[in-house]
Order: structure tokens, then sequence, then C-alpha cells
């Protein structure tokens, strides 16, 4: 069976699919609601203790090696189930994570089990700043869980708020080098002029022009794109102005329909909501890159 098919109530998710599972939330994480993520480590314990994924629960297992549901694992209750070892890579062959994945299936998971891609190996080495020793989270430690930004292109392109954008560990782990800044405030990274820096000052109003901005923020990408850097896109909270701008740079970059760059961006961030003046302006956007309106924004889903 093909590695991208799902068998079983079994399928594959990417590296940067958990990465940004992980990074949702708007106030909070939403790691802090215990019903919004169940991470399974099924690799042996003495390598989930030496280091793991964060959040990530070590899969118990009876003596002879075959792994067991947690007591208090809740597995109807979770909205993603999601279960690694060391790097699978596809449905075929033994694997630990598919072993683990199938045996939750069967006992009652109300969606599909998702298994990483790669495994740890592979999610490790392209985020090692959530590599942990942590095993136990008390609720105020999982509502003190400081986010990342959001990875709309991998390696590339990324999406946050004004915290994520002026914090200095941020842009260290995730090798950021270029900001689009879309709130009125100044920010403290960059002071002006910097080549590295766009500030949009757009307040997040229907009435508001974006849309003269879209060709600067292009500009912007493609300069850093080329030379391999990678651009944060934020604004206040990161769900309208920095989305809006994304999803031009996306469309512009990829010669996509709004569409189809505002379902990847929603896959990315759960929580966007571009206003509608915006949306309408993207529209624009659309027939100024592709000749001619594609997508009909009159949608429920717009």
């Amino acid at each position: 069976m093909a590695a991208t098919e799902a068998s079983d109530g079994v399928e594959f998710i990417e590296s940067v699919d958990l990465f940004n599972m992980l990074q949702q939330g708007i106030d909070y994480s939403c790691l802090s609601d215990t019903n919004y993520l169940y991470l399974i480590d099924a690799r042996k314990k003495a390598d989930y203790n030496e280091s793991h994924i964060i959040t990530a629960k070590l899969a118990p297992r009876k003596e002879d090696g075959t792994f067991l549901i947690p007591y208090d694992a809740e597995i109807e209750c979770k909205k993603n189930i999601i279960v690694y070892d060391g790097n699978t890579g596809e449905i075929i062959g033994p694997s630990e994570a598919i072993d683990c994945a199938l045996l939750f299936w069967k006992v009652g998971s109300r969606g599909t089990i998702k298994i990483l891609r790669g495994g740890y190996e592979e999610f490790s080495a392209l985020y090692p700043f959530l590599r942990t020793q942590k095993i136990l989270y008390t609720p105020r430690e999982l509502d003190e869980i400081k986010t990342y930004p959001l990875e709309i292109l991998p390696g590339l392109l990324y999406l946050g708020n004004w915290r994520q954008g002026n914090s200095p560990q941020v842009q260290k782990d995730m090798k950021i080098r270029g900001h689009i800044n879309c709130c009125v405030e100044a920010e403290t990274m960059f002071t002006e002029p910097n080549p590295h820096l766009l500030h949009i000052q757009v307040n997040d109003d229907n009435e508001e022009d974006l849309y003269s901005h879209f060709n600067a923020a292009c500009a912007f990408t493609d300069y850093h794109f080329d030379e391999l850097f990678a651009v944060l896109v934020f604004d206040t909270i990161g769900i309208s102005r920095a989305v809006t701008v994304v999803i031009a740079v996306i469309m512009y970059t990829n010669k996509w329909t709004l569409s189809e760059a505002y379902k990847h961006v929603k896959k990315c961030c759960s929580a966007m909501r571009p206003n509608r003046g915006f949306v309408e302006q993207l529209s624009q956007w659309e027939e100024d890159i592709l000749g001619k309106k594609r997508t009909d924004i009159a949608d429920p889903n717009f």
C-alpha cells in the first residue's frame, strides 16, 4: 500500500503538520486543552527518557513488548491522536508506530490515528527546540507553553503574532531573517530602515487598504526566498492582517487561486479570520495574478 494512503483507520502526517498542530492557540496554547492532542511515543523507554517531543507520552507495553492502552487515555475524547516511533516512513513491514496506532484505532478512537512520517528522527532534526526530557505537565505549565510561528512554506514563510515577532529566541530557533510587520506599532527586533524589515502600518478594519501593499510584500519575500532567508509575517494576534498578506504571498509565489491559498493557510492556522474587506482585496489580487477571478468569495467557507 502506498505510504500516503490510510489503512484501517491509520494515516501519515508530515513533520510540518505536527509542528503546526503544536503551535495552535491565541491567548493560550491549544495544548492546555487535555483533549486537544494525545501524542504517543512508541519507542523504547530508554529512548523516550533520553529525549522526546514536547508533551509526548510513552506508550506502555506488556512484558512481552506488545502495546497497552493507558488506563487514563480516554481515547474517545481525544480530538487528535498522533503516534511516532524512531523513523517509520510507510505502511509496509513491521513498525512500532503502526502497531501502536492500530491498537488505538481498534479500541475506539473517534478519528483516524495519525502516524508521524519519519518519526522522532526527522521531527527532531527539523525542530530540535521542541525536544525535551520533561514527562509530566501541570495544567499551569500547559497554559504557559509559548507557541512558535506557524509554518506556511517549509523553511521559508511563517505566520505569527506580536510576541513571536519580537522574541529573539523565536528568531534564533526558527532561523528567521526577514520580517513583515503588519502592526501599526514599530517592532523591537529591527530599527527602520532595514532591508530585512517591511512595515505595513494598517489597522484591522474592513475599510483599510492592504491590497496596495501586496506587490511590496511579494517583492520582499521574493528577495528573501531567493537567498533562502526565512520570513515571518505577523500582526497583533496573527489571524487577520498577517493572514491576508501570507495568502497574497503564496497566491503570487505558487500561482494559486484564492481558494487554494485560503485552504492551505486554514490548514496551518485553524484560528485564521481575515476580515471581509481583506477577503475582497484578495479576490482582486487573484484577478491580477491569474487574469480573472476564479474563487467565489460568497461561498460560506470564506
